[in-house]
């Protein structure tokens, strides 16, 4: 099989874009710290899905991690004391961060995501935003986001919800706790689990069995369920946002930054 890299130059190194076969397969390339996505690697992922839908010859997506060890363990903190503090500058990582994830979500085309590793707060709401998720029995999933007083937008608490229901978003959102793979499959974050070395077997059966079908009945049920998940017009949205705000505007935020970078527990104050 024939594999060609594209966009190399046009984009971050940080994210890799190659066309396998019948396959896009967009990598998060930051292995040294965990795959975790900066600002400029949420700018490209909108750029590679556009790449690839315009593709007739690419039937679906695959999303993973480099290295091994991690699939995306979250957003990168080290850009948070530039990037998301100040409310202009939350503004428009969050508009980035929305933008590029909206892509996935809406994407016309099947998704997979292939884990390995960590798959951590904004790595997991990637992950959910794709139609299907597959992991190594070593993988481990979380949403810290209490853990450092950020706001978590609220697409992200729907795709959440959509995918584990009510009580498990609860419970998985407030106590901030980790799941191994077998647990996140029982609770509903992933579809299937299998050792290392068996996963690339599982990810190609399911490629071909999708390749199998016909790709406008594809797209066009995907499309009818992504429809009915949307967010009723009952769903104050500027009221969630504004949440979002005041948390990336507390108190509890820069503790939470700077008790990250200290490496120690976090004193909350609710302020």
């Amino acid at each position: 099989m024939t594999i060609l890299r594209i966009l190399q130059g046009e984009i971050t190194d940080n994210i890799v874009a190659e066309k396998r076969g019948a396959i896009g397969w967009l990598t998060f390339n930051d292995p040294q710290r965990h795959n975790a996505v900066s600002f400029a690697m949420w700018e490209a992922v909108p750029v590679v899905l556009e790449t690839f839908r315009q593709d007739p010859e690419i039937r679906a997506v695959v999303l993973q991690g480099a290295g091994g060890k991690a699939f995306v363990s979250g957003a990168n903190i080290s850009q948070f004391d530039t990037l998301r503090s100040g409310e202009d500058a939350v503004v428009e990582y969050e508009r980035v961060a929305e933008t590029a994830q909206l892509a996935l979500y809406d994407y016309d085309k099947p998704t997979i995501a292939y884990i390995q590793g960590y798959c951590i707060g904004g790595g997991l709401n990637i992950a959910l935003c794709c139609d299907i998720r597959i992991a190594s029995d070593n993988s481990s999933f979380a949403i810290p986001a209490g853990k450092l007083g950020l706001g978590y937008r609220l697409t992200a608490i729907r795709n959440l919800v959509t995918a584990v229901g009510p009580a498990n978003a609860l419970e998985i959102f407030l106590t901030a706790a980790r799941y191994d793979a077998h647990q996140a499959k029982e609770l509903g974050l992933i579809r299937k689990v299998a050792p290392v070395a068996e996963l690339p077997q599982v990810l190609e059966a399911m490629l071909a069995q999708i390749q199998a079908n016909a790709p406008l009945t594809l797209r066009a049920g995907k499309k009818m369920i992504r429809q009915l998940q949307q967010l009723g017009p009952e769903v104050d949205v500027e009221g969630m946002r504004r949440l979002v705000l005041e948390c990336f505007e507390s108190n509890d935020y820069r503790e939470g930054r700077k008790a990250f970078a200290e490496k120690r527990a976090p004193v909350f104050t609710g302020t």
